[in-house]
């Protein structure tokens, strides 16, 4: 009868450690997917700041947003819409504001938790033959099932 015991809370001991190890694996991946998001969120956003960007590319970034998206950023404004801030970048590209000035956008500090991110990093743009690196800015990603369901700027 020990011999069983000593079996079946082994057998419970291992089984534990294996499920422990199972879910720390799946929130690693968890949080390397956010990341991943993220960081496809600023390539293109960096692709889109230059003059030869296309709608195309407004629209791969909005394949990063759920449909219920929402960019609020305070000092600009608050609140909007996944479609009021796809009206904007068409509007912003139409008015050749995306005129190549940044050159890097420089990520300086991140956080990662379950289903966010809270970013710090920084515009580096062209100025007249060098390059100049702007203030840093702290922006929160919220994410749901994978994709950036809002975005709050910190600036």
């Amino acid at each position: 009868m020990k011999t069983h015991l000593k079996i079946l809370i082994s057998t419970i001991l291992l089984l534990f450690a294996t499920n422990q190890i199972i879910a720390q694996d799946a929130t690693k991946a968890h949080k390397d997917s956010l990341e991943i998001v993220v960081k496809k969120y600023y390539d293109l956003n960096l692709k889109i700041f230059q003059t030869i960007s296309t709608i195309k590319d407004i629209d791969r970034v909005f394949e990063l947003f759920t449909d219920d998206f929402t960019y609020i950023h305070p000092k600009y404004g608050g609140t909007y819409t996944r479609q009021d801030l796809y009206n904007g970048y068409v509007r912003n590209q139409k008015n050749g504001r995306y005129d190549g000035k940044y050159i890097n956008i420089k990520v300086l500090k991140k956080i990662i938790g379950l289903n966010g991110i809270v970013v710090q990093r920084m515009y580096v743009e062209k100025e007249g033959d060098g390059i100049k690196e702007g203030e840093p800015q702290m922006t929160l990603f919220e994410f749901k099932k994978g994709k950036i369901s809002k975005i709050f700027e910190y600036w």
